[in-house]
């Protein structure tokens, strides 16, 4: 466990969260809080890469295509209302 999380520190996040934590939860977090920087200090460790990623893209190109006509789309509408889909009311 890292010490760089004091339980002051944490509760002092808490009160800006406005978080009432108790002893039990306080030790909690701070041990949490020194796991999950831990982490962040393993992350320091990975070497960088100096090249640029070789990009390509891989996406098929557009092709038009016939869509469907306007009673070809709303045959499968359960309502309709003067050519268009009709839906449930929002409130």
């Amino acid at each position: 466990m890292s010490d760089a999380v004091s339980p002051e520190e944490v509760r002092h996040v808490g009160e800006l969260a406005r978080v009432d934590l108790d002893d039990d939860e306080v030790d909690q977090f701070t041990q949490q809080f020194g796991d999950i920087l831990e982490y962040f200090e393993t992350l320091d460790t990975v070497p960088e890469v100096d090249r640029e990623a070789d990009l390509t893209n891989v996406m098929r190109p557009d092709e038009e295509r016939e869509s469907l006509d306007h009673e070809a789309a709303l045959e499968n509408a359960t309502e309709t209302e003067d050519g268009y889909f009709k839906g449930p009311n929002v409130s």
